[in-house]
């Protein structure tokens, strides 16, 4: 069976160390032979050797000692430059030769050195059995292997042997590993594309967080080398625990089925990556959107502007201040630098022994399909997303997808920056099957075919074209997730993760009656000893709640609202629940009548904002003054009782309707001072508000008189007009209606009041309530909807059962005795009749002798009740004297 390894022009390459990097067969100097371990199986020690190619201190010292050695070589050339050409040959043959004895040294000396380099690989130990899993109940494909199957396995060896022929010093293909029943499966198999009912798991980042938070993560049992076995990811849901390949089969198998463009990827990682550690990662709740800067338009200067004033200031004491304040900043910034740095060396995790070593699996996302831009790559365990040249990611040793199995055939000395992802080039990726989707890059070979004639191309195409093996269907069987398994997400309904100065804790929904799912807690410190702050995400609460921040160092308490609740609340901040202490309250002001947006309230005044209001208030602030009483929720019941109010100040958006001079901008009514000041709009051109303040006054004196309007009662400036004032009647008017207008803002300001202790008797039953709300669709949990659906199927069954007793046929009985006839004669139609009235006479004869023998069980018989069972007989063989009267005239010859 002929694969992609032995295409013509690829028999000179050789392939040898990590990530295929190539070799020419004719080379003199092989990394293989330098690298070759001597001993045999039995001589080597328990712990496993280092492997050449691993440690990244060691490629570089290879690297430079040939770079030293073309260096020298390099300067040797230079002095030797002005000599004729055949000294010059003789000296570059003697120094080369010195050079390779001294590199051959130097190299036998490393050797030496490696070999007496020894890893120690931790043996993994897990909570979990699996080989007590039950597999009784498991298809047959998971037991046995089909046909074609058994082909593939075939040809999957067949690659391998080659591979390892070509490819000696690199590790061996993760090709088929066994599956929970024993049976070796290839890992393309694996692979179930599926497409799942839900819209949550319609996008890759959806896919990746149920799949990171419905499994359990287990270490793989050598970090060094992939696992012997490959679970379906059917098993992998039903225990929801699994290794990182576990991962990235179930997460490929739903990018695929979601219409990605995804693979599994085998290689190599860092220690974070490989067990999940994200203790020195930032938490990705606390991840802020990048704000791109705006470049601040410059302001034309205005033609007319008034000159600033001339700085009169030394301008030596000026330089002088400014390469002080220069001075004192850099030195701020060097000690900043300073504790940085010795914060990240503090921070520094150890050195790892086996870095470069550890084998991990991932997903791959290319470019193309679902309109993804640029590829990227898909930790499982976490579910984040990297860039390609990410510095966690060390290798690529294999990808595989449902359809084939790819070599990376590229140098990765550098990590995975350099690598390109097409995969269908066949110089950096070597398949397997040729049937792949992937189109094949231009040979140089296929150049000179150009040259030839079509016919002849073509003809030559059909000789040497191969017949492809097509992958075989995946034995895996459909993966599904119930409504209930997405819902619950974590594994027993709780997980913990562990970040930097945090911890985040999930919750499945439901499982808190207070409605918490996720809790995130922040520390001052690494060791998590002192908490800083705590927040709380809620769900499916009654009063509407989402979100709960608590600050420990300043005891201030934000909760945050959704639309729907029943006071418009939006976000409330306060530090205690006491009335007339320290809040801020946000309302949805398009949800409420009179627009407001924001109320403040202190122990001295209440702000409130308002918008799309009629009158155009926007603004309404309210001082009060000292109360005798405590505060008590029942204080301010009657506005009797309300706080004391000093001064009322409201400011008004422009009203396009009015002049700016008869326009309020800001009304201020100072209530122990008697006095309401007014100051209208600035009118066009005009940098002076007009402005007019009045003195109130009682109504009548001593006396009894009415008191007149008076000109020092109203103090007024009119900003750049030359119409005359107003006359004391419509000044006195205006001050009557200022007067009302006082009254209802006062009014307003009480009923502010009553709504705060409202709002805060309400939030104090929802907490102690806890209620949470049900979906009508929700059918386990929704009790109503449960009861209402059981009494629908009681009815309907009650109903079905009624209509089958209406259907129920008297003359059944009767046509059996027939012997089920379709069409009835005459004489039938008359038997029947006969049998009926038989049968109906026999059961009256029944009950009237049944009623005799109880008649006579009775010590004293009354004449009347006689006669009335007798009445009774007789009407019912009346009834038999209109079917047949000859029987009739002989049931009334009988004795009762």
């Amino acid at each position: 069976m002929e694969t992609g390894i032995n295409r013509p022009g690829r028999t000179e390459l050789r392939l040898c160390s990590l990530g295929g990097a190539y070799c020419s067969a004719r080379e003199p100097f092989q990394t293989s032979d330098l690298f070759r371990d001597e001993t045999t199986e039995a001589q080597k020690p328990s712990s496993k050797k280092l492997p050449s190619w691993a440690l990244p201190s060691v490629l570089c010292a290879v690297y430079n000692l040939r770079m030293d050695s073309s260096s020298r070589i390099t300067s040797t050339e230079e002095e030797y430059e002005s000599r004729g050409e055949e000294e010059e040959e003789e000296e570059e043959e003697e120094e080369e030769e010195l050079s390779s004895l001294r590199l051959s040294d130097e190299l036998q000396d490393l050797e030496e050195q490696l070999s007496q380099i020894q890893v120690h690989i931790p043996e993994a130990v897990y909570e979990f059995d699996w080989s007590a899993i039950d597999t009784s109940t498991l298809p047959e494909t998971y037991r046995t292997n089909s046909p074609k199957e058994q082909q593939l396995l075939q040809v999957a060896d067949n690659f391998h042997r080659q591979y390892a022929h070509l490819c000696p010093d690199r590790e061996p293909l993760f090709l088929h590993p066994v599956n929970e029943c024993g049976v070796e499966k290839f890992v393309s198999t694996t692979v179930r594309p599926t497409l799942l009912p839900y819209s949550e798991l319609y996008n890759w980042d959806g896919c990746a967080r149920f799949v990171s938070d419905y499994l359990t993560m287990e270490p793989l049992p050598s970090p060094i080398s992939p696992p012997s076995y490959l679970y379906s990811p059917t098993t992998i849901l039903r225990y929801q625990r699994g290794n990182c390949f576990d991962f990235s089969i179930l997460l490929c198998s739903l990018l695929i089925g979601a219409g990605y463009d995804a693979y599994c990827v085998n290689g190599y990682a860092t220690r974070e990556m490989c067990l999940m550690d994200e203790s020195r990662q930032v938490c990705p709740l606390l991840e802020t959107a990048e704000e791109v800067a705006v470049a601040a338009m410059k302001e034309k200067p205005k033609k007319y502007a008034i000159k600033p004033l001339r700085d009169l200031r030394s301008k030596f004491e000026l330089r002088q201040e400014a390469k002080r304040e220069a001075a004192e900043q850099a030195a701020e910034e060097k000690r900043q630098k300073e504790e940085e740095e010795k914060r990240v060396e503090a921070e520094k995790p150890q050195p790892d022994a086996l870095y470069g070593l550890r084998v991990h699996a991932w997903v791959l996302v290319l470019s193309g399909k679902r309109e993804v831009p640029e590829s990227f790559f898909i930790d499982p365990f976490t579910g984040k997303s990297y860039s390609t040249t990410d510095d966690h990611f060390l290798g690529i040793e294999s990808v595989w997808n449902h359809r084939n199995y790819w070599i990376n055939m590229q140098d990765c000395w550098n990590a995975c920056k350099d690598l390109q992802f097409d995969l269908g080039d066949p110089v950096r990726w070597e398949f397997m099957l040729l049937g792949t989707d992937k189109p094949l890059l231009s040979l140089p070979e296929m150049e000179e075919e150009e040259e030839m004639g079509e016919d002849e191309v073509e003809d030559l195409m059909k000789e040497e074209e191969p017949k492809g093996f097509d992958m075989p269907a995946s034995w895996v069987e459909q993966i599904r997730i119930s409504a209930k398994e997405l819902e619950t997400r974590c594994p027993q309904g709780k997980k913990v993760i562990q970040y930097k100065n945090a911890t985040l804790e999930k919750w499945a929904p439901y499982l808190n009656s207070n409605g918490l799912v996720t809790r995130l807690t922040l520390y001052e410190d690494p060791d998590r000893t002192k908490v800083l702050e705590v927040k709380e995400w809620y769900k499916n609460r009654e009063d509407m709640m989402e979100t709960r921040e608590l600050n420990k160092k300043t005891d201030a308490t934000t909760e945050f609202f959704l639309p729907g609740h029943a006071q418009g609340l939006k976000a409330h901040v306060y530090k205690t629940m006491e009335p007339e202490t320290e809040r801020a309250m946000d309302f949805y002001s398009e949800t409420r009548v009179d627009g407001l947006q924001k109320r403040i309230e202190t122990a001295q005044d209440m702000t409130e904002y308002f918008e799309g209001r009629s009158d155009f208030l926007y603004y309404r602030c309210t001082e009060f003054g000292k109360r005798v009483k405590k505060p008590t929720n029942t204080l301010a019941n009657t506005e009797t009782n309300a706080r004391p109010i000093v001064k009322i100040t409201e400011r008004f958006h422009r009203d396009p309707s009015k002049a700016a001079d008869e326009d309020v901008a800001e009304r201020i009514f100072f209530i122990v001072e008697e006095k309401i000041l007014l100051t209208y709009h600035c009118k066009e051109n005009y940098i002076t508000p007009s402005k007019r303040e009045f003195n109130k006054r009682t109504d009548v004196d001593n006396k009894g008189n009415k008191i007149i309007m008076t000109h020092d009662m109203c103090i007024s400036y009119q900003a750049g007009s030359t119409e005359k004032e107003k006359k004391l009647f419509h000044l006195y008017e205006m001050m009557m209606h200022l007067i009302e207008e006082e009254k209802h803002s006062r009014h307003q300001v009480w009923e502010s009041e009553i709504e705060v202790l409202e709002i805060l008797r309400i939030r104090e039953e929802e907490v102690a309530a806890n209620k949470l709300t049900v979906s009508i669709y929700d059918t386990e949990r929704n009790e109503k909807s449960k009861e209402q659906r059981e009494a629908m199927e009681r009815q309907l069954q009650e109903e079905r059962q009624r209509q089958v007793e209406q259907d129920l046929d008297y003359l059944a009985p009767f046509l059996i005795q027939t012997g089920g006839v379709e069409k009835m004669t005459k004489w039938l139609a008359l038997r029947l009749k006969e049998d009926c009235l038989s049968d109906f006479k026999h059961r009256l004869v029944d009950k009237a002798n049944l009623i005799q023998a109880r008649f006579e069980k009775v010590p004293i018989l009354y004449e009347e009740g006689t006669n009335q069972v007798q009445a009774g007989l007789r009407w019912g063989l009346l009834f038999l004297e209109v079917g047949r009267p000859s029987l009739f005239q002989m049931l009334t010859t009988l004795e009762p």
